[in-house]
């Protein structure tokens, strides 16, 4: 997965370029989605810093193995992000979690 492939499946299933994040709470690993998207005038970030963002997020779960879950996730999900809530994703990382989690 790419960080285009990443910004695809957000427009696909939202129609908002979504800001995405990983998080790391009670020795799990999430990736979340956030209510900021880049089409928002107050968003932080360039349409370059967020593909970059992107990009390096897509990496990160690239190494992770965690692409399938996320996307599955996505694309099933009936949550939507909206304003203070985040749509959680928890990795199931297996027997490789502690080489994440330090």
């Amino acid at each position: 997965m790419t960080g285009e492939d990443l910004h695809g499946l957000l427009l696909q299933k939202w129609g908002r370029s979504y800001d995405i994040q990983l998080r790391r709470t009670q020795g799990k690993i999430f990736v979340q989605v956030m209510w900021k998207y880049l089409e928002q005038a107050s968003f932080p970030l360039t349409e370059a810093e967020y593909q970059a963002h992107l990009e390096a997020i897509a990496t990160y779960l690239n190494a992770f193995g965690g692409t399938a879950q996320v996307q599955t996730f996505i694309e099933q999900t009936r949550e939507r992000p909206r304003l203070g809530k985040a749509v959680s994703i928890p990795l199931d990382l297996g027997e490789r979690a502690s080489e994440w989690i330090i």
